[in-house]
């Protein structure tokens, strides 16, 4: 391998670093920001939880939102990598499936639930992706 051929590799490397780095933290802190968003309106978090049938609202839902929130900062951070990748996965994973279920939905209610359930799907693809991450970096 050339000289050239060898920096050309790290200039790459560097770049897909930077680039990973800034989707890390942008993923996070959207996270962290939408988890912000259900604390201050919890009451209507609370409600909204409850009207999808979950058990005991008024402790979950604050417990979801600090779960995503601490998620949320520690994948920006990429403080305890691993448990805060498999905590917003296993969030996202759950409540996609169950509280923005746009097929059972009204059909007044049908557009915002959808839209919630794919924008969750994605915001899981990038956490998987990281999750891959976390596990390799020892």
């Amino acid at each position: 391998m050339t000289e050239d051929t060898a920096n050309d590799s790290n200039d790459a490397n560097d770049a897909n670093d930077s680039l990973s780095r800034l989707g890390r933290v942008a993923l996070g802190l959207g996270l962290a920001f939408q988890a912000s968003e259900d604390f201050r309106d919890m009451e209507g978090t609370v409600e909204y939880a409850e009207s999808a049938g979950v058990p005991m609202p008024e402790v979950a839902a604050p417990l979801a939102s600090g779960t995503m929130l601490s998620a949320g900062l520690g994948i920006a951070l990429w403080r305890f990598p691993r448990v805060a990748t498999g905590a917003a996965a296993t969030f996202l994973a759950v409540v996609t499936a169950t509280m923005h279920d746009f097929w059972n939905a009204d059909p007044d209610d049908r557009s915002g639930e959808r839209l919630a359930f794919f924008g969750n799907l994605a915001m899981l693809g990038g956490v998987l992706v990281f999750l891959r991450r976390a596990y390799r970096s020892d």
